[in-house]
């Protein structure tokens, strides 16, 4: 039952005034068009129960603002109810149903007494027109809120360390000068010349098609006079480094840093069409930052000692706050962090090898979960393992050969925060350090033979990656894990019925469901009940379509290109997903700045209305997701 209590500013027109200010899109409105809100809208009361409206052969009649109370939206099929979301306060709705002037297809119910602001149609058209603000908001929905929210943290951040650029914006805007260049058959002499004329410490060696054979630098210059002396006549061809590293000119800044510091260069070409354009130096590129991450790259590599590398783990902490400050993405800063731990295990590996004996066997070091999907945030702990090729009648003296080894080399990177991994899923586990054939022995049992605790048990090694050693051998496993679970429907619903045991902590009568004691009250952890039931439902959805990819985003846009999800589907959840992480990344980053432990709960109450709106929306779009994958694999 709907009543309508009064016009809008009748009785409270100042209390709704401050009450819309709080909430988007109102907090941006001018006056005038918040006044003429005002005074077009009407609080109209809804008992508990009742029909706002639904499902009809006509187009909506209004828009809705929640004031107090909670919506609740239900369709109805195969004979069922299915709640597909709830509205809270300070949310609109029907947005999607009113911009495509079409009947809703969702029947919106009061959950409890509820009281909403509402509008007729043609004022919220009306105000699209004459808005821009309005306008933004009705066309972008969720997505505009979220890039509202990544606006504001990169802003929060930005005003704490100060930004110059977006690590987003491409490589070219980078160069600022023509490119300084040379033909191969110049001669060092001239060409060092050149060089010291232009005040440059680096030039492209060219080809009659202006496409880049070589590079030389001064460095290149330093070393090949130790070795070779000074040839004033030798060509140039013969003093470069050929075939350098380009890229293309419309490269986002973060993935040309992050290849430098992959590589351990420091000039990259960069070309359009493949013909030259500019060259950039590291210092191009993080001359205005406080930290450099080819530099910390570097340090990692050259490292001596084990203590040396505890300086850059403290250092990445650094490098996230810059990269939130330029506006990069989640799965830019996650996949940095698991790309230069990947390097802390390679250098550890080297140093351990080096004080303790070297393997006499070659071996494999496997990464699980969310280093091997590049997913990683400062609060981590080690999932690994050891992959070795024996013949049967050897395979455990070789493995007493590798356990103290891989031991020590998980020692040693709890030392610098990687941690022991609690269910023991590490190389220096007997269970985790197996032959080549006793791997795919462990997936064939798993999957073949597949109970409730032997999937819970597994399903880490499902997301698996070679830190160091046999790429192929490990990819192609992996491609067999995928022939053999597409032909197990009973294990897929295994896998699928474990997933749907974390449920997003979304509350009936709260927002949210939170602890009530413990260390952490009134929160809830954003690990394991947020991001990991969309890791896990991508998991269950790749392994049943066939998709190949290991990390969540690429496994939910692989998953829309195959009809495994509908491509607006796939959208939604990967931005609720990077915004998720994007909160994990942003509350590890205030706590280590307070000194405390870092720990993934969240307390909502902490957080402005904005940013508790599009949590809640995100933890909806997780109950999509499962419900998706429920329905998809058939339960």
């Amino acid at each position: 039952m709907a009543q309508v209590e009064s016009q809008a500013t009748e009785h409270h027109g100042e209390s709704l005034r401050r009450f819309m200010r709080q909430h988007p899109p109102f907090d941006r409105l001018p006056e005038a068009e918040l006044q003429f809100l005002l005074s077009r809208g009407q609080l109209v009361f809804y008992q508990a129960g009742s029909v706002l409206f639904s499902p009809s052969g006509t187009p909506v009649e209004h828009f809705f603002m929640v004031y107090q109370g909670r919506v609740q939206g239900v369709r109805h099929e195969h004979q069922q109810d299915h709640v597909q979301f709830e509205i809270g306060l300070g949310e609109c709705f029907p947005l999607a149903a009113l911009m495509g002037e079409r009947p809703t297809r969702t029947e919106h119910v009061a959950l409890n007494d509820t009281f909403c602001l509402r509008w007729a149609r043609d004022d919220f058209a009306q105000l699209v027109r004459e808005s821009e603000p309005f306008r933004e908001f009705a066309l972008g929905g969720v997505s505009g809120l979220l890039a509202e929210v990544g606006r504001q943290m990169q802003q929060h951040v930005a005003g704490q360390l100060g930004s110059d650029f977006s690590m987003a914006q491409a490589i070219s805007s980078l160069v600022a000068r023509a490119p300084i260049f040379a033909m191969p058959n110049a001669t060092l002499a001239s060409v060092l010349a050149q060089m010291e004329a232009s005040h440059v410490s680096s030039i492209v060696i060219i080809d009659s098609g202006r496409r880049p054979i070589g590079i030389f630098t001064l460095r290149d210059l330093r070393r090949r006079l130790v070795l070779e002396g000074w040839q004033p006549e030798a060509p140039i061809s013969a003093w470069m480094t050929p075939q350098p590293i380009t890229v293309e000119h419309d490269l986002p800044v973060f993935q040309a840093a992050l290849l430098m510091a992959e590589k351990g260069i420091t000039h990259m070409v960069i070309c359009r069409n493949g013909r030259l354009l500019g060259v950039l130096a590291e210092r191009d590129i993080f001359a205005l930052q406080r930290l450099n991450l080819v530099s910390l790259s570097r340090d990692i590599r050259c490292a001596t000692r084990i203590d040396k590398l505890q300086a850059s783990r403290l250092a990445l902490a650094k490098l996230v706050d810059q990269l939130l400050a330029r506006g990069a993405q989640a799965d830019q800063i996650t996949q940095l962090i698991a790309r230069l731990n990947d390097q802390i295990v390679q250098r550890v590996i080297s140093l351990v090898s080096a004080s303790h004996g070297a393997p006499t066997r070659p071996f494999t070091w496997l990464c699980f979960g969310s280093e091997a999907r590049e997913e990683q945030a400062l609060h981590t702990d080690q999932d690994n393992g050891l992959w070795f090729d024996a013949e049967p009648d050897e395979t455990e003296a070789v493995r007493q050969q590798f356990l103290p080894w891989a031991s020590e080399v998980n020692k040693q990177l709890d030392s610098l925060g990687l941690v022991w991994c609690p269910g023991g899923i590490m190389a220096g586990q007997r269970k985790c350090c197996l032959s080549a054939a006793e791997w795919r022995q462990r997936f064939a049992k798993i999957i073949h033979e597949p109970t409730p605790e032997k999937v819970l048990e597994a399903v880490i090694f499902f997301d698996m990656r070679a830190v160091q050693g046999d790429i192929a051998g490990v990819e192609s496993l992996r491609q067999t894990l995928l022939e053999w679970t597409q032909q197990r429907d009973i294990f897929r619903r295994i896998l699928t019925e474990d997933a749907l045991r974390r449920r997003p902590p979304l509350g009936q009568i709260r927002d949210f469901r939170l602890s009530r004691g413990g260390d952490h009250p009134n929160t809830f952890d954003l690990k394991t009940e947020a991001l990991a039931p969309i890791v896990e439902a991508a998991r269950v959805l790749a392994l049943t379509h066939g998709v190949s990819s290991v990390s969540t985003t690429q496994r939910l846009r692989d998953l829309a290109s195959v009809d495994g999800l509908r491509a607006v589907d796939a959208a939604a959840y990967e931005e609720a997903f990077q915004h998720l992480q994007l909160l994990r990344l942003q509350l590890h980053q205030e706590q280590q700045r307070a000194g405390l432990a870092l720990h993934n709960r969240l307390n909502p109450d902490l957080l402005n209305p904005l940013n508790r709106r599009i949590l809640r929306e995100c933890l909806r779009q997780v109950q999509r997701l499962q419900r998706d994958m429920a329905s998809r694999v058939g339960l």
